[in-house]
């Protein structure tokens, strides 16, 4: 009896206890395209709470972890079943093999997961979204900067996205500047724009493709899924075509150091023609490169300069994306100090590059400078030289004369006459002060309103010079020197502020220089316009209702 209760207790046993236990994985598509997301899932009957998803890291973007428990009874038997489920995004088009997974003690089967590169979409209106990658230079040579546009263009609401521009195999790619987003219309169709730069550098010759620019985001449900019940949020993805480009080997007739550009061009922004013997004069040279950023382009320096110091400022320079196409300008300014008083030669700077477009060597070099040196400033020198009666060597003599005793009239009347000359001196600091003062008072009092024109703005629209032009302009608009988009930003007439653009394309750009003098002396013929000093009353907190 005792015997059949045990038999009974274990039979009892067997039928409470859990099934073999089971763990399995699966996809819930098993092809997908690429900026998609696929569904991972993992049934085990084991108590986890958690898969080992680390071999997944390098393939996937992993996100949306979930966990489900439940208890089954089937036939007078238990079982305990757990469901892990996980969101995965592949990084990379092409056939995956997913690895097996530690899920507690078991181990998952390997799975193979399709992934469809997303598809290129052509320029046109008939596309929602598509994707643009261009190259300004399809033939370059190695090492040449190369600039490279992406356009992001959608006509429809994007929540979120991903742009993406893999560089190639054989090159360096870096992004330049910030993004820039506007709108633009093709073939009647409105479409918004996020456009993106890169510099792009070649490192050896060959064929070389460059990777179509691709878009992967999330996009909302239009006001009919909505209606309908098809608000739930779709994945989009789209990519460009991809560019090859053919990059020419180093010429053997280059020169060193290699410098590929399109074009460049010195100019000279401030050069004097008259200069003073141990006085400072300010040389200004601004340089501009096609097809390079202003890390690439070599210093500006003036050298060999025989009979006079030179102290150079730190270079200004800037790199822009002009129409898809780097450029870059470079401003420095040079302090120069004369020894001795004449004829003085500045040799002008040159640069050598290669001409990409030509296939030829060149050298741009400025002309020199010729500067009429003036002997330097020698009043006090000349006095002492000029005057024997009444200074030093006139009471010398006088001591002479007397048996080398002094005379005491002579020498008192120097402390006199300095005393009269600081007195006049003062008097004339005080005048120039008040005048000053009430000149900034009349200044202030104006309000913005027309001011007349100032003799150095007039001198320089005279002669023609830009740099004299700009500087006049900024001191006028009580700026920094040469600071025209300030000038722009305060100016109050159209036609001024066009005439002022025009001078800027003239020093940096390839603008007309006679059709900037022109319109200058047209606009500014009556004085400049200011535009009015803002309140300084400023509301702490804005209205509540619209006025």
């Amino acid at each position: 009896m005792r015997a059949s209760r045990v038999g009974l207790w274990l039979l009892l046993a067997c039928l409470a206890l859990p099934v073999h236990a089971q763990t399995r994985a699966w996809l819930d598509r098993n092809e997908i395209n690429f900026g998609e997301t696929v569904a991972l899932n993992i049934e085990t009957d084991q108590s986890v709470d958690a898969a080992d998803y680390a071999p997944l890291e390098k393939q996937f973007d992993i996100a949306g972890q979930t966990l489900r428990r439940s208890l089954e009874w089937t036939n007078g038997r238990s079982r305990s079943r757990t469901l892990l489920a996980v969101g995965l995004r592949p990084r990379a088009p092409g056939v995956i093999t997913i690895p097996p997974l530690r899920v507690g003690a078991a181990t998952t089967e390997p799975l193979r997961l399709v992934v469809r590169p997303p598809a290129a979409q052509s320029a046109n209106a008939s596309s929602d979204l598509f994707v643009e990658t261009e190259v300004d230079d399809d033939h370059p040579y190695v090492q040449q900067s190369v600039g490279v546009t992406v356009r992001l263009n959608y006509a429809l609401p994007l929540q979120s996205g991903e742009l993406t521009q893999d560089p190639p195999d054989g090159a360096t790619l870096q992004q330049i500047g910030e993004d820039r987003r506007y709108t633009r219309d093709l073939d009647g169709r409105r479409y918004r724009v996020v456009e993106r730069h890169y510099l792009l550098i070649p490192e050896r010759s060959g064929v070389l493709t460059v990777p179509g620019a691709r878009f992967n985001g999330l996009r909302d449900s239009d006001v009919f899924s909505s209606l309908f019940g098809g608000g739930d949020r779709q994945d989009v993805s789209v990519a460009a075509p991809a560019r090859r480009i053919e990059v020419r080997p180093i010429p053997a007739a280059a020169g060193q150091p290699w410098l590929p550009l399109r074009g460049l061009s010195l100019r000279y922004l401030r050069k004097p023609a008259r200069a003073r013997a141990g006085e400072a004069v300010q040389i200004e040279i601004g340089m501009t490169a096609e097809g390079a950023t202003d890390v690439q382009l070599p210093p500006l320096e003036l050298e060999g300069v025989a009979g006079a110091q030179v102290f150079a400022d730190p270079a200004q320079a800037d790199t822009q994306v002009i129409d898809g196409k780097l450029r870059a300008t470079v401003r420095r300014t040079f302090s120069l100090v004369p020894g001795q008083s004449g004829p003085l030669t500045i040799p002008g700077p040159s640069v050598s590059w290669w001409d990409a477009t030509a296939g030829v060597a060149r050298t741009t070099q400025l002309p020199p400078l010729q500067l009429d040196v003036a002997s330097a400033s020698g009043a006090l020198g000349g006095g002492a030289k000029g005057a024997p009666a009444g200074g030093a060597n006139a009471a010398a003599a006088n001591a002479a004369a007397n048996g080398g005793e002094r005379s005491s009239p002579s020498t008192a009347g120097v402390p006199g006459r300095w005393a009269i000359a600081a007195s006049l001196v003062g008097v004339l600091l005080l005048v120039s002060l008040g005048i000053c003062l009430w000149s900034r008072r009349l200044a202030s009092a104006s309000g913005g309103q027309d001011r007349p024109l100032p003799a150095p703005l007039a001198k320089a629209l005279d002669k023609g010079d830009f740099a004299q032009i700009s500087l006049a302009l900024t001191r006028q608009a009580n700026l920094q020197a040469d600071d025209l988009e300030g000038v722009l930003a305060r100016l109050d007439d159209a036609s001024q502020r066009s005439a002022v653009a025009l001078l800027q394309s003239a020093l940096w750009g390839d603008g007309s220089a006679d059709d900037a003098r022109r319109a200058l002396r047209a606009a500014f013929a009556a004085g400049a316009r200011w535009q009015k000093p803002a309140s300084s009353r400023s509301d702490l907190l804005p209205p509540l209702y619209p006025m």
